[in-house]
């Protein structure tokens, strides 16, 4: 028998000129825009804990346990070995792993827990950090950072509902245990909204509830029945959900187990097969009189359950900033060290242009979400300030969401063939970047929400066009565009033909007056210069000749290295 030869002596196996492995990243010390906006926008004191949190995140680790977290898909278990019924989720360990650093680290609750000013850019930072990793993990935590408000504001009547739930969301312990929330050390939410045959048309629900009991009303017990088509994250031990009573739509509260230790009728039909997110699980459930409780008043859940609508809406626009971010990283250390045509690819003029729009697009990004996380910090200091948040969380929602997508897809093709291997991670990332449009209303509903926005709130326009007044004088071309910006908020005809466009302007004219204001001169300078301008086209790479590549590019390099 002939010996086989080790590979390691092929002479054909020789790797050269690929980049090593990106092993550890420090996503807080290598990322100064980030570091910069979080002392902008009030959240300094969190500093120390990001700093923390961005080393343990940015740990090869932790990338491993993503990628495992998503290579194995959840799995439903619907009944156990002996037929009973239980309706579970079995998850790959990775998966709890995340779960346990997310709660630990505070994306579902640090600003709730901490508090003051500067505490919901925190938790966005959190987010932004977080999801630069991993991304299907943060649906459990965005639904329960975004469904405090509705219990502070909807205490629950008799029931106490926001006594008994909000201890267990503050809790800083991820248990994953399928038991009553009451015997556990910690609690997730979710939310259950769409049905087959409404979507974002949530009053074309069909599912009912009928009073469980004598008493009606919030705070009261009911029996839910009907079919909800996407059900997220469906081992939270809570979720809100809406059904019709004879009062009309309404929010409820509806639990795993019910209060005397039973399961509640949630049965699991199926787990959706989706693009991306493969990490969470998505599920069709069937309610059959599923107990639960009344939160906000009868016939007002659409108005009770959108505060958690707008919550996860702010955590679409972080997390779409992060994918940017991690797209750029990857495609900035991949250029860095692969050679063509006897220069690095992150010398070759072409690229620095695609390279540099890539770092312009992620940091304007990464500006508008915090920016709009502080004015949620701020939004009890009155009409003006509460409408900035109302119609800033849409804008940002919207383009970044948007925006992220192509960004992703650009960053990919940076990297050429490795690019499109799973083992880069960039097809995660690519496949994940369209979720954030569609979840929480797609583009259309979000650009109608935002005209609602104008149009029943007085307050909208003027708390808006302040804070871009506040950079006028500093660049020339957004002084026009700020004055087209006056002419089209002006004319009010055919508003919903013109809403995408409308909202696209509010929302990149906001970025840019961020980065007037705020970022070095040659980021501010190529940023008005290619988005302002009238030949942009959207597409990467087409900056201006005369663009200070260099300062753009060492900005976002995130090991200090030199881009020149």
């Amino acid at each position: 028998m002939i010996p086989l030869k080790p590979i390691a002596d092929l002479p054909t196996h020789e790797v050269v000129n690929m980049p090593p492995l990106i092993g550890d990243q420090d996503l807080w010390a290598g990322d100064v825009a980030l570091r910069e906006a979080v002392a902008r926008e009030g959240a300094g004191p969190a500093a120390g804990r990001l700093a923390e949190f961005g080393r343990l995140m940015g740990s090869d680790a932790v990338f491993e346990k993503a990628e495992q977290a998503n290579r194995h898909a959840p799995e439903l278990r619907a009944f156990d070995r002996h037929g009973r019924r239980i309706n579970q989720v079995a998850y790959h360990p990775a998966y709890h792993d995340l779960m346990e650093i997310a709660v630990a680290g505070g994306a579902p609750n640090h600003a709730w827990i901490h508090g003051g000013p500067g505490a919901h850019a925190a938790n966005m930072a959190v987010v932004y950090l977080f999801s630069q990793a991993e991304s299907g993990v943060l649906c459990p935590m965005a639904m329960t950072y975004s469904v405090m408000p509705v219990l502070r504001n909807n205490p629950g009547g008799p029931n106490g509902v926001a006594d008994e739930w909000i201890p267990r969301l503050l809790s800083a312990e991820y248990d994953s245990r399928d038991i009553p929330a009451a015997e556990k050390s910690g609690a997730l939410v979710g939310m259950f909204m769409t049905e087959k045959q409404g979507g974002s048309d949530v009053r074309a629900n069909s599912t009912t509830a009928e009073p469980a009991g004598a008493q009606t009303g919030e705070g009261a017990a009911y029996r839910l029945s009907g079919h909800k088509f996407f059900c997220s994250a469906p081992m939270c031990d809570a979720f809100l959900t809406l059904a019709y009573t004879k009062g009309g739509l309404s929010c409820f509260l509806m639990p795993r187990w019910t209060p005397d230790g039973e399961r509640n009728n949630l049965f699991i039909q199926r787990l959706k097969d989706k693009l991306g997110n493969r990490s969470n699980a998505s599920s069709e459930m069937e309610l059959q009189d599923s107990w639960a409780v009344m939160v906000g008043p009868e016939g007002r859940g659409v108005r009770t359950i959108m505060d958690m609508v707008t919550g996860n809406r702010l955590y679409c626009a972080a997390n779409s900033a992060a994918l940017m971010r991690q797209a750029l990283v990857q495609a900035l250390h991949h250029t860095g060290h692969r050679t063509a045509f006897q220069k690095k690819l992150i010398h070759q003029p072409l690229m620095r242009n695609v390279l540099a729009d890539l770092a312009l697009e992620a940091e304007a990004a990464l500006a508008l979400a915090l920016r709009v996380a502080r004015s949620c910090d701020e939004a009890g200091n009155g009409a003006e300030a509460a409408a900035l948040f109302r119609i800033g969380t849409a804008l940002a929602k919207y383009w970044n969401c948007k925006r992220a997508p192509v960004h992703t897809a650009e960053a990919l093709e940076c990297l050429g063939g490795p690019g499109y291997i799973e083992e880069s991670m960039m097809p995660r990332l690519y496949r994940e970047a369209p979720l954030n449009s569609i979840w929480e209303g797609a583009g259309n509903v979000i650009c109608l929400d935002v005209l609602r926005a104008l149009h029943r709130q007085p307050a909208a326009v003027p708390a808006l066009m302040a804070e871009l007044e506040t950079a006028r004088g500093a660049d020339g071309r957004l002084d026009a565009a700020l004055d087209g910006l006056k002419a089209e908020l002006a004319d009010r005809d055919n508003l919903e033909f013109r809403a995408r466009r409308l909202t696209e302007r509010m929302a990149l004219l906001w970025q840019a007056a961020l980065l007037v204001q705020h970022a070095p001169g040659p980021v501010a300078d190529a940023f008005c210069a290619s988005r302002l301008g009238d030949r942009w086209t959207g597409s990467f790479g087409t900056l201006p000749p005369e663009t200070d590549f260099d300062s753009i590019l060492d900005r976002a390099l995130p090991n200090g290295e030199r881009a020149a």
